[in-house]
Protein backbone atom coordinates (compact mmCIF):
# COMPACT_ATOMS: atom_id res chain seq x y z
CA UNK A 1 0.00 0.00 0.00
CA UNK A 2 2.72 2.40 0.13
CA UNK A 3 3.05 4.81 -2.54
CA UNK A 4 6.60 5.87 -4.25
CA UNK A 5 7.39 8.63 -6.59
CA UNK A 6 9.75 8.18 -9.10
CA UNK A 7 11.20 11.38 -10.44
CA UNK A 8 13.79 11.00 -13.75
CA UNK A 9 13.59 13.11 -16.51
CA UNK A 10 14.83 9.12 -18.97
CA UNK A 11 11.46 7.79 -19.38
CA UNK A 12 13.19 4.64 -19.94
CA UNK A 13 14.49 5.16 -16.34
CA UNK A 14 11.21 6.03 -14.93
CA UNK A 15 9.32 3.18 -16.90
CA UNK A 16 12.28 0.35 -15.32
CA UNK A 17 12.06 1.54 -11.40
CA UNK A 18 8.01 1.87 -12.31
CA UNK A 19 8.04 -1.94 -13.34
CA UNK A 20 10.74 -2.71 -10.88
CA UNK A 21 8.05 -1.08 -7.70
CA UNK A 22 5.29 -2.48 -8.86
CA UNK A 23 6.56 -5.84 -8.68
CA UNK A 24 7.46 -5.43 -5.34
CA UNK A 25 3.57 -4.19 -4.92
CA UNK A 26 4.23 -0.46 -4.32
CA UNK A 27 2.01 1.99 -5.90
CA UNK A 28 4.07 4.13 -8.18
CA UNK A 29 3.74 7.35 -9.33
CA UNK A 30 6.17 9.11 -11.60
CA UNK A 31 7.81 12.58 -12.80
CA UNK A 32 10.29 13.76 -15.23
CA UNK A 33 11.47 16.81 -13.39
CA UNK A 34 10.86 18.69 -9.31
CA UNK A 35 8.31 20.55 -10.46
CA UNK A 36 6.14 17.58 -11.90
CA UNK A 37 6.88 15.82 -8.70
CA UNK A 38 5.66 18.41 -6.77
CA UNK A 39 2.49 19.04 -8.54
CA UNK A 40 1.96 15.17 -7.74
CA UNK A 41 2.60 15.87 -4.34
CA UNK A 42 -0.15 18.19 -4.22
CA UNK A 43 -2.45 16.36 -5.27
CA UNK A 44 -1.67 12.19 -4.03
CA UNK A 45 -0.40 11.28 -0.62
CA UNK A 46 3.51 10.25 -1.11
CA UNK A 47 6.41 7.79 1.06
CA UNK A 48 8.83 8.12 -0.17
CA UNK A 49 10.69 9.63 -3.64
CA UNK A 50 13.50 7.74 -5.75
CA UNK A 51 14.72 11.00 -7.54
CA UNK A 52 17.26 11.88 -10.30
CA UNK A 53 19.22 14.40 -9.67
CA UNK A 54 20.64 16.56 -13.55
CA UNK A 55 16.55 17.17 -14.46
CA UNK A 56 15.91 20.20 -16.38
CA UNK A 57 13.34 22.95 -14.34
CA UNK A 58 13.78 21.69 -11.07
CA UNK A 59 16.52 19.30 -10.16
CA UNK A 60 16.95 16.39 -7.65
CA UNK A 61 19.13 19.23 -5.86
CA UNK A 62 16.40 21.81 -5.67
CA UNK A 63 13.34 19.45 -5.10
CA UNK A 64 14.99 18.11 -2.10
CA UNK A 65 15.94 22.13 -0.54
CA UNK A 66 12.31 22.98 -1.24
CA UNK A 67 10.89 20.32 0.71
CA UNK A 68 13.16 20.55 3.28
CA UNK A 69 12.61 23.98 4.30
CA UNK A 70 8.64 23.42 4.37
CA UNK A 71 9.67 21.21 7.09
CA UNK A 72 8.43 18.18 4.53
CA UNK A 73 10.49 15.35 6.31
CA UNK A 74 9.44 12.79 3.16
CA UNK A 75 11.91 9.93 2.70
CA UNK A 76 14.65 10.41 -0.39
CA UNK A 77 16.74 8.06 -2.19
CA UNK A 78 18.36 9.89 -4.52
CA UNK A 79 19.35 7.74 -7.45
CA UNK A 80 22.42 9.30 -9.81
CA UNK A 81 25.65 8.56 -12.41
CA UNK A 82 27.25 11.18 -10.44
CA UNK A 83 29.49 9.25 -8.01
CA UNK A 84 32.16 11.86 -6.90
CA UNK A 85 31.84 12.22 -2.96
CA UNK A 86 31.12 16.09 -3.52
CA UNK A 87 28.02 14.96 -5.48
CA UNK A 88 27.27 12.66 -2.48
CA UNK A 89 28.00 15.15 -0.08
CA UNK A 90 25.61 17.99 -1.46
CA UNK A 91 23.25 15.59 -1.93
CA UNK A 92 22.83 14.62 2.00
CA UNK A 93 23.64 18.35 2.51
CA UNK A 94 20.37 19.37 0.53
CA UNK A 95 18.92 16.79 2.66
CA UNK A 96 18.35 13.23 1.29
CA UNK A 97 18.21 10.58 3.12
CA UNK A 98 20.42 8.17 1.21
CA UNK A 99 22.35 8.13 -2.25
CA UNK A 100 22.56 4.98 -4.92
CA UNK A 101 24.85 5.17 -8.36
CA UNK A 102 23.32 4.35 -11.50
CA UNK A 103 23.64 2.30 -13.06
CA UNK A 104 20.65 1.14 -10.18
CA UNK A 105 21.07 -2.04 -8.63
CA UNK A 106 17.98 -3.30 -8.37
CA UNK A 107 18.13 -5.45 -4.93
CA UNK A 108 19.75 -2.85 -3.70
CA UNK A 109 17.67 -0.45 -3.94
CA UNK A 110 14.90 -2.22 -2.74
CA UNK A 111 16.65 -3.09 0.14
CA UNK A 112 17.27 0.92 0.85
CA UNK A 113 13.50 1.59 0.27
CA UNK A 114 12.98 -0.53 2.52
CA UNK A 115 15.28 0.84 5.37
CA UNK A 116 13.98 4.34 4.71
CA UNK A 117 10.16 3.52 5.58
CA UNK A 118 11.74 1.16 8.53
CA UNK A 119 13.37 3.82 9.57
CA UNK A 120 10.60 6.74 9.04
CA UNK A 121 8.57 4.23 11.05
CA UNK A 122 6.19 4.06 8.19
CA UNK A 123 5.94 0.29 8.04
CA UNK A 124 5.61 -0.19 11.90
CA UNK A 125 3.17 3.71 12.67
CA UNK A 126 1.51 4.41 10.46
CA UNK A 127 -0.91 5.97 12.60
CA UNK A 128 -2.67 9.97 12.70
CA UNK A 129 -3.38 11.45 16.01
CA UNK A 130 -6.01 14.13 16.46
CA UNK A 131 -6.39 14.85 20.21
CA UNK A 132 -7.72 11.43 22.17
CA UNK A 133 -8.19 9.76 18.41
CA UNK A 134 -5.81 7.65 16.75
CA UNK A 135 -6.52 5.85 13.20
CA UNK A 136 -4.14 2.86 12.73
CA UNK A 137 -3.54 2.33 8.91
CA UNK A 138 -1.96 -1.46 9.90
CA UNK A 139 -5.76 -2.25 11.44
CA UNK A 140 -8.04 -0.19 9.79
CA UNK A 141 -9.02 1.01 13.71
CA UNK A 142 -10.13 3.87 14.99
CA UNK A 143 -9.68 4.55 18.94
CA UNK A 144 -10.87 7.19 21.40
CA UNK A 145 -10.38 6.77 25.03
CA UNK A 146 -9.71 2.83 24.94
CA UNK A 147 -12.85 2.22 22.73
CA UNK A 148 -11.76 0.90 18.90
CA UNK A 149 -14.26 0.85 15.89
CA UNK A 150 -12.81 -1.44 13.12
CA UNK A 151 -13.44 0.02 9.94
CA UNK A 152 -14.67 -1.14 6.69
CA UNK A 153 -11.17 -0.65 3.78
CA UNK A 154 -13.49 1.81 2.23
CA UNK A 155 -14.50 3.81 4.76
CA UNK A 156 -10.83 4.10 6.78
CA UNK A 157 -9.43 4.81 3.41
CA UNK A 158 -11.40 7.77 2.70
CA UNK A 159 -11.02 9.45 6.10
CA UNK A 160 -7.39 8.58 6.40
CA UNK A 161 -7.01 10.35 3.15
CA UNK A 162 -9.03 13.46 4.24
CA UNK A 163 -7.66 13.41 7.94
CA UNK A 164 -3.50 13.39 6.22
CA UNK A 165 -4.51 16.59 4.27
CA UNK A 166 -6.53 18.61 6.70
CA UNK A 167 -8.17 21.49 5.49
CA UNK A 168 -7.11 20.08 1.96
CA UNK A 169 -10.38 19.89 -0.28
CA UNK A 170 -10.56 16.38 -2.55
CA UNK A 171 -13.17 16.54 -5.57
CA UNK A 172 -15.01 13.08 -5.49
CA UNK A 173 -13.59 12.12 -8.87
CA UNK A 174 -10.08 12.33 -7.09
CA UNK A 175 -10.92 10.26 -3.89
CA UNK A 176 -12.78 7.91 -6.51
CA UNK A 177 -9.67 7.36 -8.17
CA UNK A 178 -7.59 6.98 -5.50
CA UNK A 179 -9.36 4.63 -2.95
CA UNK A 180 -11.47 2.94 -5.45
CA UNK A 181 -9.21 3.31 -8.49
CA UNK A 182 -9.13 4.57 -11.52
CA UNK A 183 -10.33 0.97 -13.05
CA UNK A 184 -13.27 0.99 -10.78
CA UNK A 185 -16.43 0.61 -12.52
CA UNK A 186 -18.65 2.17 -9.33
CA UNK A 187 -19.29 5.79 -9.73
CA UNK A 188 -18.31 8.51 -7.79
CA UNK A 189 -21.91 8.69 -5.99
CA UNK A 190 -19.93 5.84 -3.75
CA UNK A 191 -17.84 8.24 -2.19
CA UNK A 192 -20.77 10.17 -0.92
CA UNK A 193 -22.31 7.14 0.01
CA UNK A 194 -19.08 6.36 3.06
CA UNK A 195 -19.02 9.60 3.92
CA UNK A 196 -22.20 9.82 4.75
CA UNK A 197 -21.59 6.57 6.81
CA UNK A 198 -18.30 8.32 8.74
CA UNK A 199 -20.32 11.13 9.61
CA UNK A 200 -22.76 9.31 11.07
CA UNK A 201 -20.19 6.84 13.22
CA UNK A 202 -18.52 9.96 14.04
CA UNK A 203 -21.32 12.11 14.97
CA UNK A 204 -21.19 12.54 18.40
CA UNK A 205 -16.87 12.94 18.23
CA UNK A 206 -15.41 16.56 18.50
CA UNK A 207 -12.25 16.13 17.09
CA UNK A 208 -12.49 15.85 13.65
CA UNK A 209 -15.51 16.84 10.65
CA UNK A 210 -15.86 16.24 7.57
CA UNK A 211 -17.33 19.12 5.66
CA UNK A 212 -19.04 19.37 2.32
CA UNK A 213 -17.85 22.05 -0.23
CA UNK A 214 -20.46 22.96 -2.27
CA UNK A 215 -19.37 22.34 -5.99
CA UNK A 216 -15.76 20.52 -4.82
CA UNK A 217 -16.10 17.77 -2.81
CA UNK A 218 -15.04 17.28 0.68
CA UNK A 219 -12.58 18.21 3.49
CA UNK A 220 -11.66 17.50 6.81
CA UNK A 221 -11.40 19.65 9.44
CA UNK A 222 -9.24 19.01 12.81
CA UNK A 223 -11.06 20.83 15.85
CA UNK A 224 -8.29 20.22 18.36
Amino acid sequence: MFRILVVDDDRHTRMLLEAILKAENYTVFTASNGEEALDVMDKEHIDLVVLDIMMPKMDGYEFTKILRKSDNNLPILMASAKQLPADKRRGFIVGTDDYITKPIDEEEMLLRIKALLRRAQIVNDQKIKIGDVVLDYNSFAVSKNGKTQVLPQKEFLLLYKLLSYPGKIFTRIQLMDEIWGAESDTGWETVTVHVGRLRKRFEDWDEFEIESVRGLGYRAVKKV
